[in-house]
């Protein structure tokens, strides 16, 4: 009796007390070296965008609608950037792999909610430059302060109200496998792989939240260039032309580094059922790294104003450093 007791509760699902992360497979010695490269990125990450919002900020010129969705662009990539710097530098620096349950659910909430904002954000940065291009006598009338706080506080409410239902789906779910995640973060198609129940409300959950955000975003966003390229189209010089698309290259290469990313994770993790654990985590690290950190470049160096603004702050800088050393 004691037997079949015992064999039926190894038998029984459980939930396991523990999450663990992966770094880089195979170089695990190397974490610490491997971490200097991360840590820049982190850095250059926060500092970029920092330096965005404050230029942004400081500079009367730059309270345009344009710009101000540009602040929230960088304030999501701030907090994207954050949401995943705890549990990357527990691994590679300190080797804590484990994590909990409870605290996975906050990162895994945090870490995709900023991701439908930044999708989001995306969207009203095309609308930005739809109405800039196609309607510019309208364009200030349209896109008021309060409406862009409306825009605002939509796509706030937007990813929280869709997240929400994720962690408590998460917590019907039973694990009964190794528990090893491919990521050095809580990524949602992770834990689906790990439950040993019936994930199909969660897999269908994950999938209407894509497709109502990620996919009617890319729909509208690609929609709203085709009225863009249209009306550009209908300029009469060459020189208007191009005046007029060249607003629009930093969005695109904005939109196409966080789309990229974001469709090959999805991929290796739907179809890549055999694909080396480094490609999950080389996927893994480019979707979270890249965009916060290639999107204060793009700006900074297709944006004349934030150009002139940030040489203007580094040549101050660098007189009144002179200045201190002569006294």
């Amino acid at each position: 009796m004691d037997l079949n007791l015992r064999m039926d509760l190894n038998n029984t699902n459980y939930k396991p007390v523990i999450f663990i992360l992966t770094g880089i497979p195979g170089q695990e010695a190397s974490h610490i070296w491997i971490s200097i490269p991360f840590c820049a990125v982190y850095v250059f990450a926060l500092l970029g965008n920092t330096t965005i919002l404050f230029i942004i900020k400081t500079q009367q010129s730059l309270h345009t609608p344009m710009y101000f969705f540009l602040s929230m662009l960088a304030i999501n990539d701030i907090g994207m950037t954050l949401a995943t710097l705890p549990t990357m530098l527990s691994v590679f620096w300190f080797n804590i792999k484990e994590i909990n349950v409870d605290a996975c659910q906050i990162q895994l909430f945090f870490l995709h909610s900023f991701s439908i904002m930044e999708s989001s954000v995306l969207l009203a940065m095309a609308f930005d430059r739809f109405i800039a291009i196609c309607n510019p006598l309208r364009y200030t009338s349209i896109l008021t302060n309060t409406i862009i706080v409306k825009i605002g506080i939509a796509i706030i409410v937007r990813s929280t109200t869709l997240m929400i239902p994720i962690p408590l789906l998460l917590k019907r779910l039973s694990f009964c496998k190794i528990n090893y995640f491919s990521h050095s973060f809580c990524f949602h198609p992770d834990i689906l792989k790990l439950a040993c129940t019936n994930t199909r409300i969660n897999s269908l959950y994950g999938l209407f939240v894509v497709l109502c955000t990620a996919g009617v975003d890319s729909i509208f966003t690609v929609l709203s260039y085709m009225m863009i390229i249209k009306t550009v189209l209908s300029l009469a010089s060459p020189e208007q032309r191009l005046k007029a698309f060249n607003t629009c290259v930093s969005h695109i290469c904005a939109v196409l580094i966080f789309y990229i990313p974001m469709i090959g994770l999805s991929v290796v993790h739907r179809f890549g059922t055999n694909a080396p654990l480094s490609i999950y985590v080389l996927m893994g690290n480019v979707y979270l790294l890249i965009p916060p950190v290639l999107n204060p470049i793009i700006y900074s160096i297709k944006t004349n104003q934030i150009q002139r603004t940030l040489f203007r702050i580094l040549v101050e800088k660098k007189t009144k450093s002179k200045h201190e050393c002569n006294q």
